[in-house]
Order: C-alpha cells, then sequence, then structure tokens
C-alpha cells in the first residue's frame, strides 16, 4: 500500500510534523552511535534528507520511525566505512617518502632566491609562473598576457641571466 498525497503543501506541512515527532529520537540515537554531537547532526539531517525525499513511496508510512532509524544506522556505518579507508590510505601514504624532503643548502636556495629577484620583472614572473607555480606555457602566456613565444623568449633570458649571475658567484 503506498501513500498518496495530492499538495506539496501537505506533503511539506507531514514533513515538519514528522521532523518535530521523531527528531529528538534521531539525533540521541545518532549520538550513542557516533559519541560526537555535529556527526549526530549530520546523521540525522542527512536521514531525514534521505527519508523524506522517498517519503511518497513509504511502503508503511507508518513505520517512518523504523525507516528513520534504519537509514541512521546505515549512515553511520557508512561514514565508519569511508572512515577506516581514509585512515588505511593516510597510514599507506605516511610511509611513503617525502618528494623533496631532501636538506638542502640553505645558502644555494637563498643565492638562487637572490639571483631571481635581481632578474628583470617579466623574466621572473616567467620563472616563477613556469617552474615554482607549474603552469603549462600556454596559462603562463595568458597570465602575462603575451604569446607563447614571448613567454618562451622571456624564459630563455631569464635562464640566461640566471646562469650567468649564478655562475658568477661561484668563480
Amino acid at each position: 500500500m503506498r501513500a498518496t498525497v495530492t499538495t506539496d503543501d501537505s506533503i511539506t506541512s507531514g514533513l515538519q510534523d514528522l521532523y518535530v515527532r521523531h527528531a529528538p529520537a534521531a539525533l540521541r540515537l545518532a549520538y550513542f552511535l557516533s559519541g560526537d554531537r555535529e556527526v549526530a547532526r549530520d546523521l540525522v539531517q542527512d536521514a531525514f534528507v534521505r527519508v523524506a525525499g522517498r517519503f511518497r513511496y513509504l511502503r508503511q508510512p507508518d513505520e517512518f520511525d523504523a525507516y528513520l532509524r534504519r537509514t541512521i544506522v546505515n549512515l553511520h556505518t557508512s561514514r565508519l566505512r569511508r572512515l577506516k579507508v581514509e585512515r588505511s590510505s593516510l597510514a599507506r601514504e605516511a610511509t611513503l617518502p617525502v618528494p623533496g624532503a631532501v636538506e638542502e643548502d640553505h645558502e644555494v636556495r637563498d643565492e638562487m632566491w637572490h639571483a631571481i629577484l635581481s632578474l628583470q620583472p617579466r623574466q621572473r614572473a616567467a620563472i616563477v609562473l613556469r617552474f615554482y607555480e607549474d603552469l603549462s606555457e600556454r596559462q603562463a602566456a595568458e597570465v602575462l598576457r603575451c604569446s607563447v613565444g614571448a613567454l618562451n623568449q622571456l624564459v630563455v633570458r631569464a635562464m640566461v641571466n640566471l646562469r650567468a649571475r649564478l655562475g658568477e658567484e661561484a668563480r
């Protein structure tokens, strides 16, 4: 037997009544499951959204509280599974070596940064966009409002200037 409702106002009114009647018990259940008030509120909200969306199709509308409880438990179980997957993924990533975690010589880094700062502003921008921001040639050219060829010329000139400056300082 399906519940049939003819107007949206009666559906809204019915859902409001259901919320007023069932929200406190649903919140209590969700809190007992999760142990966290914010998580419990989220579970109840998500459960009401899911059950309310299916309200017209409930086989036994009088058993709304049972549907709601089951939905809260299912959402909580799904949340726990997601958390377990996230934790195992984080644990796996924690064992991987961090790329670029090699101890850099701070003097070399500072020297490079000062050399970059000595470049002309557009050359510096081209270098920063291409190598520090890791933009494609097209993206960097769009930011600088120039053609890809002009961007490449800026990068080439900047590299020549950097090599000259860093080569002079190495001597």
